[in-house]
């Protein structure tokens, strides 16, 4: 879709990933985008350290998370800077997102506390240029559209009689 004559007005954009638990607590990971088009497939691997009997031989499921996210808002900055017509000489992004985390038996339960996202734009165009390619971007990041809002997200269990939710 790098072209924007040859994008449709609308599309469905779906990425599907399939996770095979391989180690101790590592999953290895296969992602592909299905709609609007076929990429991939990205191969992929989440672990976790000792805290949860891992061998942190991959990165742990959040460190993808947050780094998807800083990664999402970075490439809309730099795909709309070049259809806005601001010039972005560099470009650095700190994220940070912190989670409440509280025991409760012999598991846990988590909540979002917070998400922030610093932009560090060198620009020799006007601010207010700058403001609208980064309130662009917010906008055209996947990721961040998606953690603004409340989702519902459907679990599925799959039992000798076909699926249940759970």
């Amino acid at each position: 879709m790098s072209n924007t004559q040859d994008q449709p007005q609308q599309a469905l954009v779906q990425f599907d990933c399939k996770g095979h638990a391989t180690g101790k607590m590592r999953n290895d990971l296969e992602v592909t985008m299905s709609q609007p088009f076929a990429e991939g497939p990205f191969h992929m691997a989440t672990d976790e350290g000792s805290f949860h009997g891992g061998d942190a031989s991959a990165p742990p499921p959040l460190a993808l998370f947050v780094g998807g996210l800083t990664g999402c808002i970075m490439t809309q900055i730099r795909a709309f800077a070049k259809r806005l017509k601001v010039t972005v000489k560099d470009l650095d992004v700190e994220t940070r997102v912190v989670w409440n985390w509280e025991a409760k038996g012999r598991v846990y339960e988590t909540l979002p506390k917070s998400f922030e996202i610093d932009v560090l734009i060198d620009s020799d165009d006007p601010q207010d240029k700058v403001i609208e390619l980064i309130e662009a971007a917010k906008k055209g990041c996947f990721l961040e559209q998606t953690l603004g809002q409340q989702n519902t997200i459907r679990h599925r269990m799959k039992t000798p009689d076909g699926w249940v939710d759970v």
